[in-house]
């Protein structure tokens, strides 16, 4: 039998010139990845395999990913694609060609008022749902990662999660799809004209469809062999399920394609039948003494209206004791306790509280321990399911350093359940991972289980392959289980396949792979494989690199959110680089960590917005800007003595930027600003980026004058009395030249005050104040929290020790200050000062206008991105919130010294901006300069928009 791993294909370097230059021809040579750290950065995905591509792809339409098969194919290339690299079994590396996908495949469509949706395989799944739920649908699939992963990864993985189990995965609501086959041709199996066309071009590949059918459907032992595993979940191996569901040769390789982790062929479009999304839901937590008890209730459960049943057994309980917020019997419970988490959906909260019930009319039987009663609390039903996300990362943040964590999937037959986990507890104690743990989709018999694992020698890898040899046996011949209920089978559980479906559902896969891939080009290695240690081949090394980052498990959910993740890397692919130098260095490869020490400074450090988005994401809580922070320190080093005395002059330095704002303002009203721009981006380009870049929404300076005296306002009383600290910011900047109200902010937030009936305190020494951003952003600890110190005293004595709120009209200078404080004060932001102290003063009049809102990355931080759109929502008809911009990249002064991260970050926005739309707003100074920049149109303050129609 020929070898199917891709090692064993030897492709010279030429052959990968030639594709090179052939696909330049098509495709933007900046989409043609060949340099060494970007292939590494850009090659690693959440698996613990590492291989390392020979050229990334980042392709942007159709043509081009049929162009790219086709060049592949005449050179004998193999190829792998990737959607958001969130898989978990090494479905998605490559060391040949690894295809990716820009943002312009996001595209979707509803049908049939939300019974379907057609979407393009670049939409994050959660994006989907996000696009139903105005029809009250979503679509069926529901896994983990669904924030982050990708359309394209969740069908070509037939990936599931808590709710949907096997009714309603890829599988089962998929209605069509658009597919390009590995020698290039599109299959549109709803368009019956292409399918037509398919049928005479691939009659070979037809046929072979129409045979295997036969075939399967005469082996009636292998038929209801495969109709019997697929009552569990089931991703090991192809669908074979498909060819005893469907007679129908189009239908067989539409659901073939279902699962197939990219080795059949590119899912370019898939059209889903939604499910119900249900209004009405409530979560309870039952615990029971044994998972003996807990088992036998999941059966019970199964009989009644739950749409998800999570179980836990009791080292994963433990493991997250001791977490805030959780229940107060949490930290007492036995290790032999197990807790199921359940949850139930209703159209009506009439028959919620009726099928609760009969739900624990179901367990009334049993001993429930300790228990959370059903509840739709929106903050309780948090805190619950927060037990069950947070045990994954609570392994991940105590795991050794150089470790990795690794997380199986499996399934037991539901009435084997019990003996099944109790098993799998032995086989952690025979193999010392004290610290696994077990949870899962009880429903199906779907396990997860925890541990982690070093691969830095051969004994620890030798551990590591008996213990899977161990689970396989236990679960697949044993139990005759699913040795991936979920996560698709990859290179992890290749070499298991056929273990676990028999010589006859083996070969039957081997001729489906022959049948799509003759030629064995697309992902080859993965689902099969004849290398038996492929499971334990090419593993990842995990070096220790610094503890801000040593946690990362580099599982990716961090990057949607990452304003420069198209321009240079994420926060996982810097976390890569940033290891591999690490590695280098202690390594003694002293050439090529400086090589790559010299990439890094840019794509690492310069282009690092460094706003901490990514830590909200990542499960054990990186903020891979405290890096990049750290790392700027010996890179501004030379700059400490004068950012020292900028910080000991700050009221000087503030007028020297004012002064800098009004030579600008002058010299555009007489040179013109073509003439200006001209000017200073020229010396820009002639001192390589030394000099900032000018743009023609560069704001006026404030002319607003502000004393320390209290400003008073007509209706003001003894108790409404709050201080004001504009930032540094708000004080020197005015408003750009074509923005409808000229008046700086300083002034109209002290218009909006007096209108609320608020006397207004302003800080001694206004001139001098300052967070200490900008310096913390540039890695300057020392000075940064000085600055911030002087404020907080400041702040103190100006609020009578904390008697009087403070607003800061800047949502940066806000959030940063309330994490830095020590003394009580409460500092808010303007969304967050007007909805809790002014609009129970105010009158509010809406505008009948479209307006843009951009939520500020701070903000998002700070969980006000609902307060802020209903507060514009407040005042005007209609607010659109733009898709796929979390955060603007402007990131204090990167907006004038690294421009282009901006750029990339914002992207999106102006053609979300509608033809009826000439405003947006905001909360942040610095980033509406880029937002006007690139919507084309003016952003202000949402204070602004506030004191214009309120009365």
């Amino acid at each position: 039998m020929e070898k199917h791993t891709s090692h064993e294909r030897v492709i010279d370097a030429q052959a990968y010139q030639q594709l090179e230059t052939i696909l330049a021809q098509k495709i933007e040579t900046e989409r043609i990845v060949t340099q060494e750290a970007k292939r590494l950065a850009y090659g690693t995905d959440a698996s613990f395999y590492r291989l390392v591509p020979k050229m990334v792809l980042r392709l942007k339409n159709l043509d081009e990913v049929i162009f790219t098969i086709q060049s592949c194919r005449e050179l004998g290339i193999h190829f792998t694609f990737r959607a958001a690299g969130t898989s978990l079994s090494g479905q998605a590396v490559s060391d040949s060609v690894l295809i990716t996908l820009t943002d312009d495949w996001r595209g979707h469509e509803i049908v049939d008022n939300g019974n379907q949706i057609i979407l393009q395989p670049g939409v994050i799944g959660a994006d989907a749902n996000k696009y139903l739920a105005p029809f009250q649908r979503k679509i069926g699939p529901d896994p983990a990662s669904i924030n982050t992963c990708k359309i394209g990864g969740i069908a070509a993985n037939n990936a599931s999660g808590m709710c949907c189990g096997t009714a309603q995965n890829s599988y089962r609501t998929v209605e069509s799809m658009k597919v390009v086959l590995s020698d290039g041709t599109l299959l549109d199996t709803a368009d019956s004209a292409s399918v037509e066309a398919f049928k005479q071009s691939h009659k070979a590949l037809f046929d072979g469809i129409v045979e295997l059918h036969r075939q399967t459907s005469s082996n009636k032992e292998l038929a209801d062999r495969i109709r019997h595993k697929y009552r569990l979940k089931n991703t090991t191996g192809y669908a074979l399920n498909a060819l005893v569901d469907y007679h129908d040769p189009i239908e067989i390789i539409k659901h073939l394609m279902i699962g197939s982790e990219g080795t059949l062929g590119f899912i370019a479009e898939i059209t889903y039948n939604t499910v119900i999304e249900h209004p009405n839901k409530a979560s309870a937590l039952l615990v029971f003494a044994d998972i003996e008890q807990a088992s036998k209730a999941v059966t019970t459960l199964s009989k009644t209206p739950v749409a998800a049943v999570e179980l836990m057994d009791g080292r994963a309980l433990r493991s997250v004791a001791d977490k805030p917020g959780m229940p107060a019997f949490m930290p007492s419970l036995d290790l032999e306790a197990a807790a199921i988490l359940v949850e139930s959906h209703a159209s009506s909260q009439q028959d919620l509280d009726l099928q609760c019930k009969s739900i624990l009319d179901a367990l009334a039987d049993y001993t429930i321990v300790e228990s959370v009663p059903f509840t739709s609390d929106p903050k309780t039903v948090a805190t619950l399911w927060g037990i069950r996300k947070g045990m994954f990362p609570a392994v991940g943040a105590v795991r050794e350093v150089g470790t990795t964590v690794i997380i199986e999937d499996v399934a037991f037959p539901v009435e084997n359940l019990a003996n099944g986990i109790r098993e799998l507890q032995e086989l952690f104690d025979k193999y010392d991972y004290s610290e696994a743990i077990i949870f899962g989709h009880a429903l199906e018999g779907n396990l997860h289980f925890v541990f982690t694992q070093g691969f830095d020698s051969q004994a620890e890898i030798d551990r590591y392959g008996g213990f899977m040899d161990d689970v396989a046996e236990l679960v697949a011949v044993k139990y005759q289980g699913s040795l991936k209920a979920e996560h698709g089978t990859g290179r992890n559980m290749a070499p298991y396949v056929e273990l676990e479906w028999g010589k006859d559902g083996y070969v039957l896969m081997q001729q489906i792979k022959a049948l799509f891939d003759p030629e064995r080009l697309l992902n080859p290695g993965v689902i099969i494989n004849d290398n038996p240690n492929s499971h334990i081949t090419d593993l990842k090394p995990m070096p220790a690199a610094d503890d801000l980052v040593d946690r990362c498990i580099e599982c990716g959910f961090c990057e949607p959110v990452c304003p420069s993740r198209t321009l240079t890397l994420s926060p996982r692919q810097r976390i890569v680089l940033y290891r591999e130098l690490q590695r280098r260095r202690a390594a003694g490869e002293e050439i090529e960590a400086s090589e790559l020490e010299k990439t890094f400074e840019y794509q690492g450090i310069d282009t690092c917005a460094a706003t901490g988005l990514c830590a909200e994401r990542c499960p054990v809580g990186i903020n891979t800007g405290d890096l990049v922070k750290k790392l700027r320190v010996a890179k501004y080093e030379k700059f400490t003595p004068i950012a020292k005395w900028t910080a000991d002059h700050f009221s000087t330095t503030t007028k020297l930027t004012k002064a800098g704002l009004k030579t600008n303002q002058v010299a555009s009203k007489v040179l013109g600003a073509n003439t200006v721009g001209k000017l200073t981006n020229g010396l820009r380009s002639m001192t390589k980026g030394a000099t900032p870049v000018w743009m023609p929404e560069m704001p006026q300076s404030n002319s607003h004058s502000l004393t320390s005296s209290p400003v008073t306002a007509e209706s003001s009383s003894n108790h409404k009395k709050v201080v004001y600290l504009p930032s540094c910011a708000s004080r020197t900047m005015g408003q750009q030249s074509d923005a409808g109200d000229q008046r700086p902010l300083t002034e109209v937030t002290l218009s909006l005050l007096k209108k609320a009936g608020f006397e207004v305190i302003l800080p001694k020494k206004l001139d001098d104040q300052c967070c200490g951003m900008p310096y913390d952003s540039k890695g300057m600890t020392d000075l940064a929290q000085s600055k911030a110190q002087q404020l907080e005293e400041v702040l103190w004595q100006a609020s009578r020790q904390g008697e009087y709120p403070v607003l800061m009209d800047t949502s940066p200078c806000a959030k940063r200050s309330i994490e830095q404080f020590t003394k009580p004060l409460e500092v808010l932001e303007p969304t967050g000062f007007v909805n809790q102290y002014l609009l129970e003063h105010l009158t509010l009049e809406p505008l009948q206008e479209t307006v843009m809102l951009h939520v500020t990355c701070s903000s998002r931080r700070m969980g006000l991105e609902g307060a802020m759109l209903n507060l514009a929502k407040a005042c005007t008809e209609e607010v659109i919130v733009p898709e796929h911009i979390q955060c603007c990249g402007w990131a204090g002064d990167k907006g004038f010294t690294t421009p282009e991260l901006n750029e990339a970050a914002v992207h999106p926005l102006k053609e979300q901006v509608p033809s009826n739309c000439t405003r947006g707003f905001s909360n942040s100074r610095t980033c509406e300069i880029g937002l006007s920049h690139h919507s084309g149109i003016p952003y202000q303050s949402i204070l602004y928009l506030v004191d214009e129609v309120a009365q």
